[in-house]
């Protein structure tokens, strides 16, 4: 959600800034703008919908070595031109770009704006007045911008622009994720997210909350809000820029469930040994076996991942797991086990629900660990321990090489868990996990045949409903929620048990209905489901496992270990979800109203 980039250098920035948002466009966004500072003052461009809207707005002779840009997803204000950012003081002295919610803006209008019309709808606006607001009672710029971020209450990560000293870019963050890039000695960055800057620098300070930082083309300076100097040392972003790039593919979605079996053998080789056995930081396994119940915090697709990880903590390791929806608990906390240890799944790092979840842990003294794509995020810093998921940028709002990561990874987790507590594993896993991925190979070849499938049962259909028992439940879910993310069609996941007890009622002639089955003790009775459902009138379609196949099956899956089955099952899945999307014209990596990271509540 939102994004940020500035640039203070030698170069001419609008095609840097330009550039930067673009990496920014997975992030999910409405409007977008760019300021951008010379000797004759700042130039604002700005312009409701994508990018390249934009650029038909930017005047190119304006040439200029310091600017901020923005892409905005609307919380304040509907989607326009006039609530894009940047927005400007009254005088036109300060400009400013922000991400995040300030929830006390209404307060702060009433108790330091009046007499001030604002042109905007915005929180935004209210906090670059207040800037000016303090400048003008004789503040520096600093100082002012100091004292306002010590009175906002919310979430922010912002830059801003002083016309009256175009060799600094101000910065300050509270909770919304803000990185500074350093350059070479002659410039130096601003990034919400370090592969919108990557093309330019692959070194990043991280910065914590409630700090500020004064960027100038040589120096950066981060302080505390109470002005104390803090020194930290930039860490080397680990992205290649051809990691963000679509190459051949038409959409980032189809290349990245293509580099699904990459993954699950990068994983492989980060969490072995060099006797080839799997490892996880003993610290992280004395941790857990010192606690007494586990519970799993995540949203969305980390959700679903989790509640297929608990099965297999809780199959292999017999450590017994709750799943919560991190938005839920925030709120509605159960009652904790005497000792618990918290794992957060995350593909950014930066969801702002579960870490409202980890905020109110760490108060509690509680372990936690966080499962993330994101070196170096929010939930990874404040958490006890992480394990990265080494899959690559992931660029398209629907998740796909994440969530099969997410599994890896809480398969490697349980199985290391399990020989700890000394129990011995019936299989190999890396060798099973390389049967996973040769079967992802196998499914990804299968485009074809699954685009057809997408063509028969969800070409015109308005909703569709996907069905399965224990593990397959959970890719049902997983399944519907990529489903509904990219192609709007209503899709819900049920437990095949659930449907007598009240959806049976939904069906109705030509309903689509994907069951899954892939595990053995179930699948007799997700057939039966079936039958069911066929009898009111539903258009069924089967996905099953080779072994467990009939001939009114739709599609068949290569066989693997019934327990990391949810890495293949889901794939079909995908590229179902993909065909339907592209069949109904939708925007498959950028689907309506939906952004990448959630970063506000």
């Amino acid at each position: 959600m939102c994004g940020i980039v500035g640039y203070i250098g030698t170069q001419d920035t609008k095609e840097i800034l330009l550039k930067g948002l673009e990496k920014l466009e997975y992030r999910g966004y409405d409007s977008a703008g760019i300021a951008v500072m010379n000797e004759s003052g700042v130039h604002v461009f700005k312009e409701k919908g994508r990018i390249a809207d934009l650029r038909e707005v930017v005047d190119n002779d304006v040439l200029a070595s310091t600017g901020i840009g923005h892409t905005r997803w609307a919380t304040h204000g509907v989607p326009s031109k006039v609530n894009a950012h940047p927005h400007q003081s009254t005088s036109g002295r300060f400009t400013l770009v922000h991400n995040g919610v300030i929830e006390n803006y209404s307060q702060l209008k009433r108790e330091h704006l009046q007499g001030v019309e604002l042109v905007s709808e915005t929180d935004t606006e209210v906090v670059v007045q207040i800037i000016e607001k303090f400048a003008n009672e004789g503040q520096h710029v600093e100082e002012a911008m100091r004292r306002t971020l010590s009175i906002l209450k919310g979430s922010y990560a912002i830059a801003l622009l002083d016309n009256e000293d175009p060799e600094t870019i101000y910065v300050g963050k509270n909770k919304s994720p803000l990185l500074v890039g350093v350059g070479k000695g002659d410039f130096n960055v601003v990034a919400s997210d370090a592969m919108a800057m990557i093309q330019v620098t692959d070194q990043f300070v991280e910065l914590m909350d409630k700090e500020m930082v004064i960027v100038k083309k040589e120096a950066v300076t981060i302080k505390k809000l109470n002005g104390e100097i803090v020194e930290r040392a930039p860490y080397t972003a680990e992205l290649d820029a051809s990691d963000i790039e679509k190459g051949t593919y038409p959409h980032y979605m189809l290349k990245e469930i293509d580099e699904q079996p990459l993954v699950i053998r990068k994983l492989i080789q980060k969490y072995q040994n060099e006797n080839g056995e799997l490892t996880i930081d003993v610290d992280i396994i004395n941790a857990v076996n010192q606690s007494d119940r586990i519970y799993i915090v995540a949203a969305g697709t980390s959700y679903h991942a989790g509640l297929v990880g608990a099965q297999m903590i809780e199959k292999l390791a017999k450590v017994p797991v709750e799943v919560h929806v991190a938005s839920e608990f925030n709120y509605n906390m159960p009652i904790l086990s005497e000792k618990p240890l918290f794992i957060f799944i995350s593909q950014s790092g930066e969801t702002a629900d579960s870490r409202a979840v980890l905020v109110q842990v760490k108060e509690l003294g509680y372990p936690a660990l966080t499962v993330t794509n994101v070196q170096g995020s929010t939930l990874s810093r404040e958490a006890d321990f992480t394990l990265l998921l080494h899959a690559g940028p992931e660029i398209a709002v629907a998740s796909t090489k994440a969530y099969t990561a997410q599994l890896g990874v809480l398969s490697i987790f349980a199985a290391v868990l399990a020989e700890s507590k000394g129990h011995n594993l019936e299989f190999d896993l890396v060798q099973d996990l390389g049967i996973v991925a040769n079967a992802m190979e196998v499914l990804c070849d299968a485009k074809e045949e699954l685009e057809d499938i997408a063509r028969k049962f969800l070409a015109t259909t308005r909703n569709c409903f996907f069905i399965g028992r224990t593990m397959d439940y959970y890719v049902g879910l997983e399944g519907a929620l990529k489903l509904k993310e990219i192609s709007y069609i209503q899709a819900e996941g049920f437990a095949g048990g659930e449907l007598k007890h009240g959806t049976i009622a939904l069906i109705e002639n030509g309903t689509p209905v994907i069951a899954i089955s892939t595990q053995e003790q179930v699948d007799l009775s997700i057939r039966g489901n079936v039958k069911e459902v066929v009898a009111r009138g539903a258009n069924p379609c089967i996905i099953s496992m080779k072994g467990l196949e009939t001939e009114e099956d739709s599609f068949v899956v290569p066989p693997v270990n019934e327990l990391l089955s949810p890495l293949v099952s889901v794939i079909p899945l995908q590229l179902i979800s993909y065909y339907a999307a592209l069949h109904r014209d939708c925007d498959v990596d950028k689907p309506r109203n939906l952004a990448k990271s959630v970063t506000v509540e």
